[in-house]
């Protein structure tokens, strides 16, 4: 299938109908011999109208096809993308961070229907990120400010929750396994005339891997209506609602130590997204989201006796993001759509912090707020074997001013089933609130610069027999600078303690390959390379310094490798997935020298066995089982603290 053939003259007309809708699926058909096999499915992400996206490197994973394979979290499906290192401190429930081609765990952008996540400056917790009512998760490498702002320097993960389908179905999860966890899950979706709708209610819960105080616990609710009063207009209303609990034992250097230390949050997103048909060739959507965090820290004197160094702490944290997106779409051409967009975000966070130690106690808080306000325009087209974007944007922020960014990409189909690819651009990410306001013992600095990063990348595409296999590749080469590092040497001690100084780069190869085989068997595998070098000094140039010129990044192997099999069949489904992750550095702050963490490869084992089918008045029912670490493998993520080793999670899933 050409370029062409599935490019914009044939969704001209049709995306202006769907330009608001979720993402289509990939379409399946079947071989001679019966077998189901996916053709690429259109990306939303990449360019924010429904066409695909043929100057990106993306990756779709299907919310289906993560339950099937009984993948509770978002953070286990995405060690199986190219370019992406995964790490989770210790236990289910602790701080995991993704680095994306290299980049630091600030610079992706993680959205949820359309609605921004991240905290401000970036960081963001996979740890508390379910696939319960995920209908699909689009991950697209490369810089993306220029679509989506701060924060989106080395890709973007947009995870889309499901939407009512046909007649009403009622749906229910139960889980059980080793370590005390447990989990269930329901929903109930359908359609109307005008009117679709989706909504679930799910709770996860572990004991954890530690002897004690490693209790791990998550509510989830999520709801999204859909409303089509007629063939030209589009409303929908999306609300997530998430509580965690997590109790850590460890401190700061692994040791199971802490009787009653634990972290909570509560997480509210909302999205109401508004979009009208005006004519043939234009049209105009609103997107208007919100996202509210209410968490924090608790660490109380373990007792009496408990009374060297720092000994107690407790932090809370109240983070508002508003924004809102209008962007018109105009079809000047068959095979050419421009978009416009305006936008403004605000940002509040209330911040307070306080420590209880040998030298006396200390406290500190802030209450501040900033925006941004802004434009972009974007080009996409398609014009015979070429296929083109180009695009530009402007932020103008209270903190830091008026920042630029843009991103240029092609495409070309050499021959049937061959094309290659090049891309550029330009993204940053923006301070965080501390590192701007902080006051009292720790000083923010108002003049900072986002940090900011300029990439490039060329790939090669390849379609073989049909689509039956697919093969790709893309090398990357990404620049780093205006890195922000804390201080405790400043000239004065009314002089703020974080400064823009230091630079970096990240370049490596993705290379990832599929082959549906006969019998209903399809096999994939993912390699990818990633050389990071620090090139300019931060502050700190001893054996714990994150900054000094020639060493690697900290956390992020040289080679990830990722091997799949997945049998499906009338009676159910068998897959199995190994990963291979590289050595890497990390610190040891006690021996004041960094270190190198072993490689490790673990095994996941899944299966479904359809114990009754579905039909009209008799419930559909599945037994599932998962099995994580098949064979026990002992590794730390980070340096100190122990994984999880074998997890054996069996269940049964009900559909009406």
């Amino acid at each position: 299938m050409s370029v062409r053939a599935v490019g914009l003259r044939g969704l001209a007309l049709a995306s202006v109908i769907l330009a608001i809708t979720p993402p289509l699926h990939a379409q399946e058909v079947s071989d001679s011999a019966g077998a189901p096999y996916e053709l690429a499915p259109i990306v939303v992400t990449a360019t924010k109208v429904p066409v695909p996206a043929v100057t990106a490197a993306t990756t779709v994973l299907s919310g289906e096809s993560l339950r099937e394979q009984g993948i509770t979290h978002v953070l286990d499906a995405l060690r199986t993308v190219p370019g992406m290192a995964v790490v989770q401190t210790g236990s289910f429930g602790g701080p995991a961070s993704v680095y994306l081609r290299g980049g630091e765990s600030g610079y992706t952008r993680v959205l949820v229907d359309g609605v921004p996540v991240n905290d401000p400056g970036g960081t963001f917790d996979f740890a508390n990120l379910t696939t319960e009512n995920i209908d699909r998760v689009e991950i697209v490498r490369g810089p993306a400010s220029v679509l989506y702002g701060t924060d989106a320097v080395s890709g973007v993960i947009q995870i889309f929750t499901r939407r009512g389908d046909g007649p009403p179905r009622i749906t229910a999860d139960l889980r059980g396994g080793n370590y005390g966890t447990s989990a269930l899950d329901g929903g109930v979706s359908g359609t109307s005339a005008t009117t679709s709708y989706a909504f679930d209610v799910a709770h996860y819960q572990t004991d954890g891997i530690y002897d004690f105080n490693n209790a791990y616990e998550r509510t989830a609710l999520s709801g999204t209506v859909r409303l089509d009063p007629d063939d030209r207009t589009h409303a929908r209303l999306s609300l997530q609602y998430a509580d965690n609990d997590a109790h850590i034992p460890t401190d700061g250097s692994g040791a199971v130590v802490d009787h009653n230390a634990f972290s909570f949050g509560e997480r509210l997103t909302g999205s109401l997204e508004l979009g009208r048909r005006l004519s043939s060739r234009f049209d105009i959507r609103v997107l208007l989201a919100g996202y509210t965090w209410d968490g924090g820290f608790d660490d109380a004197q373990d007792g009496p006796a408990d009374t060297l160094g720092f000994y107690g702490s407790t932090s809370l944290d109240h983070v508002v993001r508003r924004n809102a997106d209008l962007r018109a779409n105009a079809y000047v051409h068959p095979d050419v759509v421009l978009t416009a967009g305006a936008f403004v975000e605000g940002e509040r966070e209330r911040s307070f912090s306080e420590s209880e130690s040998e030298f006396g106690p200390s406290n500190g808080s802030f209450e501040v707020s900033r925006a941004t306000r802004g434009g972009y325009l974007q080009a996409v087209g398609v014009s015979g074997r070429l296929a083109w974007n180009a695009s530009g944007r402007f932020d103008d922020n209270d903190a830091f001013g008026t920042f630029w960014t843009w991103r240029v990409g092609a495409a070309y189909t050499v021959l049937s089933g061959t094309r290659v690819r090049a891309a550029a651009g330009k993204a940053f990410r923006e301070p965080t609130f501390f590192q701007n306001f902080a006051e009292g013992f720790v000083r923010g600095n108002r003049d900072l610069r986002p940090e900011q990063a300029r990439s490039w990348e060329v790939g090669l595409e390849q379609h073989l027999l049909d689509d039956r296999v697919s093969l790709s590749a893309t090398y990357f080469h990404q620049r780093f600078r205006d890195l922000i590092e804390f201080t405790f040497d400043t000239p004065t001690p009314t002089d703020p303690n974080y400064l823009n100084v230091a630079a970096a780069r990240a370049r490596g190869l993705e290379v990832s390959g599929r082959v549906h085989l006969p019998a209903g068997l399809t096999a994939s595998g993912s390699h990818t390379w990633v050389d990071t070098r620090v090139i300019t000094q931060g502050f700190d140039q001893s054996g714990t310094g994150f900054f000094v010129p020639g060493v690697q990044l900290l956390r992020r192997p040289k080679h990830i490798t990722t091997l799949g099999l997945q049998w499906r069949g009338g009676w159910g489904s068998l897959s199995t997935q190994t990963l291979y992750f590289g050595s890497r550095d990390d610190l040891d702050f006690s021996a004041g020298r960094r270190v190198v963490l072993d490689a490790y490869t673990t095994v996941d084992i899944a299966a479904s066995v359809k114990v009754v089918r579905r039909a009209p008045g008799r419930p559909g029912v599945t037994a599932t089982l998962r099995l994580a670490n098949a064979f026990d493998e002992e590794y730390q993520a980070v340096l100190g603290f122990r994984s999880p080793g074998r997890s054996l999670l069996t269940g049964v899933r009900l559909a009406l």
